[in-house]
């Protein structure tokens, strides 16, 4: 895969401030609790904020089918943004990009040249339509039907397509969809546009969260499409396109779980500065700072710089990073799910009152948990894959891991070091045990995993800027994990009952929960200073 071009500072601030002003202008609270309370979606926006005066799609569209060719990084700075502003509407830029990236990925030059242009150019809005209503996240159970149509001689000339699609984002208002369908030899994408006869909206889907999405089934009835249509030049290449394109898209919901946690964290803190209690402000006091604004501030540091390192390995060229998409999705879209949640708490029966935001903010965010694969779905990826790439090493994953954070004593990596290692170890034991076959041993290596290398990019960042906050959120974080992956490891490896006694003591004496603990002193110093540098008081 070859290195992908990062957009200038200077273009990327530009979007970033066209995207805001967008917002102000079109989008102000009062709009968008109207349209969250009517269960409307703003089709008008959307397709303005695709018109030629705001072009925000164009970020990850190629620059040589005149797109803007953003990276990875750019990608991730626009998604956080966008979901500070609105999550439902961020989730239809989602959409026009994951419809995209069939045609980004799979087609070739000339048909490339036919699609991407009009997107970039006409402002087309597009939908991705894989999930079904029996297939959910497994996407090799899909029903729908590609029959292929031929002429007197044989050729194919074209398609005819059959079946439901469940759950598509801009699935009412889009003008062009991917269709992932079953062509007799395999599973192929297709692409359809929104006059195509035959094809035709669904149920619309009234949400918890994100009304401002549309969100519909799409009906395919005997739709015939040129066989041009195709993605690629044969069948059977579904899966793998849409494999390519995880460690993207994933990272485009991760920033969205960062964004929602960042501006549910501003909100928490900003009615900590104005609300007084018994006195003094909410901001002055211990039981509100330390239980629900900095564990949420160190949480999201940690999952910005793994979404970072993330970004930085995609836009390297580095190739085959589904598993870091998945860690990215899955530690940052649960951290932003604890920051809104603890917003609403924070806020008190404010919090609850649809005034103040924050509780459209907590409906709109649980779906990052559930879309573009579930938490669960990450978790088994996960748990499977690293556990393989650690055996395959002979350990020396996670131990590169421990060798690289062992001399970052200010950011608290003797403790990631020590977590790192035990891990290694454990998962080569667990997985000479079988414990693969366990899923719930697999869920519960898996959030010790994204614990372990969360540590290590939010240390391996503060270290690099020498930033006393980042520092002090990185020890607080490297404490917590020293703490919690021997606890969870050993927990579900004793209760598997599927690892000899003796190698548990040995796991016990490397996860040394004493040391552990030790390594608590100093960490609420660490969290008093770390309320008063975001409160600012």
């Amino acid at each position: 895969m070859q290195p992908f071009k990062r957009l200038d500072a200077e273009d990327l601030d530009l979007i970033l401030k066209t995207l805001k002003e967008f917002a102000d202008r079109e989008t102000p609270f009062d709009k968008r609790r109207a349209w969250d309370a009517g269960d409307v979606c703003p089709e008008e926006v959307v397709r303005a904020m695709l018109g030629p005066d705001v072009g925000l799609h164009l970020v990850f569209l190629p620059a040589d089918y005149d797109g803007m060719g953003g990276g990875a990084y750019d990608v991730y700075r626009l998604s956080c943004e966008f979901a500070k502003i609105d999550l439902g509407l961020a989730t239809a830029m989602l959409a026009v990009a994951l419809g995209t990236d069939p045609i980004r990925v799979g087609c070739t030059p000339d048909q490339k040249a036919k699609w991407v242009p009009r997107i970039a150019n006409e402002g087309l809005i597009v939908a991705y339509g894989v999930t079904e209503p029996e297939a959910g996240s497994n996407v090799q159970s899909l029903k729908t039907v590609a029959e292929r149509v031929t002429d007197e001689s044989g050729r194919v000339t074209h398609y005819k397509l059959n079946g439901v699609k469940q759950f598509i984002s801009n699935g009412s208002i889009a003008d062009l969809y991917t269709i992932l369908a079953k062509a007799p030899d395999g599973p192929t994408f297709f692409v359809v546009e929104r006059q195509t006869p035959g094809l035709t909206p669904g149920k619309h889907e009234i949400k918890h969260g994100i009304r401002l999405s549309d969100t519909a089934q799409v009906l395919l009835q005997d739709v015939v499409i040129p066989a041009a249509n195709i993605v690629g030049e044969k069948e059977g290449e579904g899966l793998k396109q849409a494999n390519e394109v995880f460690g993207y898209t994933r990272l485009m919901v991760a920033a969205f779980g960062l964004g929602a946690g960042q501006v549910s964290l501003e909100k928490a803190i900003a009615f900590s500065k104005e609300r007084k209690q018994f006195g003094s402000y909410l901001c002055e006091k211990q039981g509100y700072t330390h239980k629900l604004l900095v564990p949420n501030s160190v949480r999201l540091a940690a999952a910005r710089a793994y979404i970072e390192h993330v970004a930085d390995l995609l836009d390297s060229g580095s190739e085959d990073r589904q598993v870091e998409g998945s860690v990215a999705k899955l530690f940052a879209t649960e951290a932003g799910n604890l920051a809104a949640d603890d917003a609403v708490q924070a806020l008190g029966g404010y919090g609850y009152c649809v005034d103040y935001e924050v509780e459209k903010i907590r409906r709109d965010a649980r779906i990052l948990r559930i879309y573009e694969g579930t938490s669960e779905i990450q978790q088994n990826i996960i748990g499977v894959f690293r556990m393989r790439e650690n055996v395959r090493s002979k350990g020396r994953f996670y131990h590169d891991m421990a060798a690289e954070a062992e001399g970052w004593a200010d950011a608290g990596g003797p403790c990631i070091a020590r977590a790192a290692r035990f891990l290694s170890e454990a998962s080569v034991a667990a997985f000479r045990a079988k414990l693969t076959h366990q899923q719930h041993a697999v869920f519960e290596f898996a959030t010790a995993m994204a614990e372990v290398e969360t540590a290590v990019a939010l240390a391996r960042a503060a270290v690099r800027t020498g930033d006393p906050l980042t520092l002090a959120q990185s020890r607080v974080w490297a404490s917590e994990v020293a703490l919690d992956v021997p606890t969870r490891v050993l927990r579900v490896m004793t209760a598997a009952g599927a690892i000899e006694p003796g190698e548990l003591a040995r796991l016990g004496e490397l996860g040394n929960l004493p040391q552990a603990i030790a390594d608590q002193s100093g960490r609420l110093a660490d969290m008093d200073f770390i309320a008063q540098a975001i409160t600012a008081r």
